[in-house]
């Protein structure tokens, strides 16, 4: 793997990195860490790179390792720069013949996210969209119980997304640079919560229920004042089945963390997983007693125990669930590079499909927020507005 982002400060690079990892099948062999080459080369001796495998500029390096003999160079490059920049170094990536594991979401905007989507299709490279909370366990469990019909026909979906880091204007301290380009409009693109947080709710909603949103409804704030993005997000969702659901994603709701939930209602069960207790997955039912399932415990589906590393009882966390999506992506390189099939459990990692849908409801979300008319249909992977 080479990274490109990711140095001093920056927060998800090391995630990336200690994710990838973790599993002993991805070694980190290059990367472009920063726009500044003193950053970029300390942060490569600090991971103990060659130094000649550390670049300034991460042209420089998807030329130099594309000159490499082919068991030398890297295999895929990891993106963990600001959203900006996800669409040029992706392109980059796949010109030079490289696989591409990105940082959510995918592009700078929509129409970045077609033309990515167009790109794909005609080269024979793979990519993957990090969405982290897909890699959980009892997500997987959530879908896989959802999808065999155990909960029925799809009624309600509620999924919100609260921190609280942003509460103050954090975007004008100097050391948080975090904040910084999370909230300018020239880095994050059109939408700040919704962008960072809220595209996962959306992304979270879809994977477990295995059913598109529609349209949508949607006021979007700008709670702190002197914002140029949303830090607070409302969000009626309509489902192709014509399933409710509500969404919410905040960043200035005081005292929270990293506070996701999902309930899912049918018309013949429910269920309710927190990130605050990733290991359990509660199954509701009007008929029976409420039923708590556990990461590795009885009764957990195939699904979920291929992504599960440790016996019950043992924690498994938000590394773990990134751990996942490297452990299915390098899967289906494998696959790819021996020609066959990739292992099943590795087949439903997140890719251009979600992220266009991630940008179509970031746009039209924000588009929706600043309209008198009430529901907004999705833009499909054609451009165009409808199922």
């Amino acid at each position: 793997m080479g990274m490109v982002g990711g140095g001093e400060g920056a927060f998800i690079g090391a995630v990336h990195r200690i994710a990838a990892a973790m599993d002993g099948q991805i070694e980190l062999v290059c990367g472009a860490f920063s726009r500044q080459s003193e950053v970029s080369r300390r942060c490569g001796e600090q991971l103990f790179l060659a130094a000649d495998r550390v670049y300034d500029r991460y042209s420089e390096m998807m030329a130099a390792e594309a000159a490499l003999p082919e068991n030398l160079r890297m295999d895929f490059v990891s993106i963990v720069t600001p959203n900006h920049l996800h669409l040029p170094v992706a392109l980059s990536a796949l010109e030079h013949g490289f696989h591409v594991m990105s940082e959510k979401p995918a592009t700078f905007s929509f129409e970045e996210a077609l033309s990515l989507r167009d790109k794909l299709a005609g080269c024979d490279q793979l990519y993957g969209l990090a969405h982290t909370y897909n890699g959980y366990p009892m997500v997987k469990e959530a879908r896989a119980r959802v999808l065999a019909g155990e909960l029925g026909r799809i009624r309600k979906v509620v999924v919100e997304y609260s921190q609280g880091w942003l509460a103050e204007r954090e975007e004008d301290r100097p050391e948080n640079r975090q904040a910084a380009w999370r909230l300018d409009p020239a880095q994050s693109g059109a939408s700040g919560c919704l962008g960072d947080i809220g595209v996962h709710a959306f992304n979270l909603a879809e994977y477990i229920t295995g059913l598109h949103v529609r349209a949508l409804c949607a006021d979007l704030g700008r709670v702190v004042p002197g914002r140029l993005l949303d830090d607070d997000a409302s969000v009626l969702l309509r489902f192709e089945n014509e399933a409710r659901g509500v969404l919410l994603a905040s960043q200035i709701s005081v005292g929270e963390e990293n506070d996701l939930r999902i309930r899912v209602y049918g018309d013949l069960g429910a269920l309710d997983w927190a990130q605050n207790d990733a290991n359990s997955l509660l199954l509701k039912s009007n008929q029976q007693p409420e039923m708590r399932l556990r990461t590795a415990g009885a009764g957990t589906s195939e699904s979920s125990r291929a992504h599960t590393r440790t016996p019950p009882g043992h924690p498994e966390g938000y590394l773990e669930a990134f751990a996942n999506l490297y452990r299915q992506f390098a899967e289906r390189l494998r696959g790819k590079l021996e020609a066959r099939e990739p292992a099943l459990w590795s087949q439903d990692l997140a890719g251009i499909d979600e992220a266009i849908r991630g940008m179509a409801f970031i746009e039209q979300a924000v588009a929706a927020s600043e309209s008198s008319v009430k529901w907004h249909e999705l833009r499909t992977a054609d451009g165009e507005r409808g199922n």
